[in-house]
């Protein structure tokens, strides 16, 4: 059996009937799910106080499961970005533990992959969201559900999608996937936990920021020298946001090409990945190959040699 960690690394949870929910879940799903012993501690907005927090990351990484799946996101990673022993991190990782989340663990995805090369953890889904809705509250996403199972056996080579504004037809580039939310991702700009990243395949979404916010930090990344750098740009789901009077027609589509007019780099749009429902599995770190066809574009890597041989566990309901 797969063991896999709930943890909670930055805001405190609400409810604990969705993490009840989300282990009930995971376990249906063929995991051995434990839920570490701080997982619904709360300080503040914050899911205990920084010590507290940190210790459960290294907790989790000194035991290695196979997979360490962050119950939530919210605000707190930056926190303790100064404090983890990431060689301990990088050590659960070459032992074969996958880390996933998204939101908030951005920061702790990049700080990781800023000062280790060849290794990676997930972008993926947060067990409360993703796992721990209700019937009422719409359930489970089963390409969210597929894509996280195919991912975690080893199997996920490829995740692919349609790229709505055209225009890359033909495009082939390889590099090291890195990013997640733009909010977080250039709150580490200047810091030891910026991954230097050249001719790479960075991917952004964000939540709550109205379009002139999220063109803001696209264009701070452009003026840094980022975006240029970068072999191809994946933007995901960037909505939440209340429309303001003053726009007159300005949003989401006019930050892009505003971002566009600026660089050479090709930058595509319809990633499946943000703060929507249906979100896909991506490896932060890693290297792979993006190609568009008409407007089909695929992000492939190659499986974990490591996991090849336990890829076949959920066969039964792939489908996407």
């Amino acid at each position: 059996m797969t063991s896999l960690t709930l943890f909670t690394p930055a805001g405190a949870l609400a409810r604990a009937g969705n993490l009840k929910r989300a282990a009930k879940r995971l376990a249906q799903f063929g995991f051995e799910v434990e839920t570490d012993t701080d997982a619904l501690a709360r300080h503040q907005r914050f899911a205990g106080d920084d010590a507290t927090r940190l210790a459960a990351l290294h907790r989790i990484a000194d035991a290695a499961p196979s997979i360490a799946l962050a119950t939530r996101g919210g605000y707190g990673m930056t926190r303790l970005l100064d404090q983890i022993d990431w060689a301990r991190i990088a050590r659960s990782v070459e032992h074969g533990t996958r880390w996933v989340g998204y939101s908030d663990l951005t920061a702790l995805q990049n700080g990781f992959i800023a000062r280790h090369k060849g290794l990676s953890m997930w972008a993926g889904p947060l067990a409360c969201d993703d796992f721990g809705r209700s019937d009422a509250e719409g359930g489970v996403d089963e390409v969210t559900r597929d894509c996280f199972l195919e991912a975690m056996s080893g199997a996920l080579e490829a995740v692919g999608f349609r790229e709505p504004t055209g225009g890359f037809d033909g495009l082939e580039a390889r590099g090291r996937l890195w990013g997640g939310n733009l909010t977080v991702l250039c709150s580490l700009l200047g810091t030891p936990h910026w991954p230097k990243v050249k001719g790479g395949i960075l991917f952004l979404e964000d939540i709550n920021e109205h379009p002139y916010r999220v063109e803001r930090q696209l264009l701070q990344l452009q003026q840094a020298g980022v975006i240029d750098a970068q072999a191809a740009v994946l933007l995901g789901d960037f909505s939440g946001a209340a429309k303001s009077p003053l726009d007159r027609g300005y949003g989401i589509k006019d930050a892009v090409a505003a971002l566009r007019a600026r660089t050479k780099t090709p930058v595509l749009t319809g990633l499946p990945f943000g703060h929507i429902r249906t979100k896909v599995c991506l490896p932060v770190g890693g290297m792979v190959e993006l190609y568009v066809q008409g407007r089909e574009a695929i992000v492939g890597w190659q499986s974990d040699p490591r996991l090849a041989h336990a890829g076949h566990d959920h066969h039964d309901h792939h489908h996407h």
